[in-house]
């Protein structure tokens, strides 16, 4: 999944797709109204069953500094209820209940002051593959703090576990962090994908074949991140090293991780 913390109730930002067990081409999954609300993610979430793994592209944690140290369920039900009358899980109420935490631009000061990195983007950084946003940074298009605030009040919700805050179930769905980013990497691109022709030179690197004849030719960036991240959990799911990266236990039950960093 793609995701958004963008204000409304309809979101052309949030995409979901679905790659199945084998190397066919993944798919886009769309409501009946043709546009996802956060709710009807969650609720479509919440009906899954079997073996599902669940790749979600914002933070399921910040980073353990004053006011965020302690375990991320007991943060992830404060931000609920800070903003439980913001509609579609929306977790704007929160920035402002936080304000000295998060820099929104230089009214706040050096940005550097506020923009702290967990472990897991640390980790990201240091491959030299990408350089990933503080999630307490909420100015620019990389931003992803409000998307991370939403997340946290659906994670709160779903009846799933999840990776690394939960024992890993022998069956059943399972919800990870995932970083769109990571997995165009992984396939040999640096940036957005905009066009089938890259999309399915990434997918190729995933062990996946190309998009069926009939697929639009340019599409936006969103539909793409949610096309290569399910191709891509589906080619990395079963190598253990992603699931045991240096410094995880550290930070399993505060920050977590990003499944795909290691």
């Amino acid at each position: 999944m793609d995701w958004s913390g963008a204000r409304g109730a309809r979101h052309k930002s949030v995409q979901v797709a679905i790659a199945e067990s084998g190397d066919t081409a993944p798919r886009l999954v769309l409501p009946a109204s043709g546009v996802w609300s956060r709710q009807g993610v969650l609720d479509w979430l919440a009906a899954l069953d079997g073996d599902v793994l669940i790749g979600m592209d914002a933070g399921f944690g910040f980073a353990a500094v004053p006011g965020f140290e302690g375990p991320a369920r007991a943060l992830w039900a404060d931000i609920d209820a800070v903003c439980a009358a913001e509609p579609d899980l929306g977790g704007h109420a929160y920035v402002d209940h936080r304000r000295d935490a998060f820099w929104l631009g230089a009214a706040d000061g050096p940005r550097h002051l506020r923009a702290h990195l967990r472990a897991t983007e640390a980790a990201y950084a240091a491959s030299k593959l990408g350089q990933p946003t503080s999630n307490f940074v909420l100015l620019g298009a990389a931003q992803v703090g409000k998307a991370t605030l939403s997340a946290m009040r659906l994670l709160h919700r779903l009846p799933h576990p999840v990776w690394p805050f939960d024992v890993v179930p022998d069956t059943g769905p399972l919800l990870v962090e995932i970083y769109a980013q990571a997995f165009a990497r992984m396939g040999g691109v640096r940036g957005k994908i905009r066009d089938s022709a890259t999309l399915d030179r990434v997918l190729a690197a995933h062990g996946s074949a190309a998009m069926p004849a009939g697929f639009d030719a340019t599409f936006p960036d969103h539909v793409g991140d949610a096309l290569v991240t399910a191709a891509g959990l589906r080619a990395i799911h079963a190598q253990p090293h992603w699931w045991a990266p240096a410094g995880l236990a550290v930070v399993a039950q505060t920050e977590g991780w990003t499944f795909g960093v290691a």
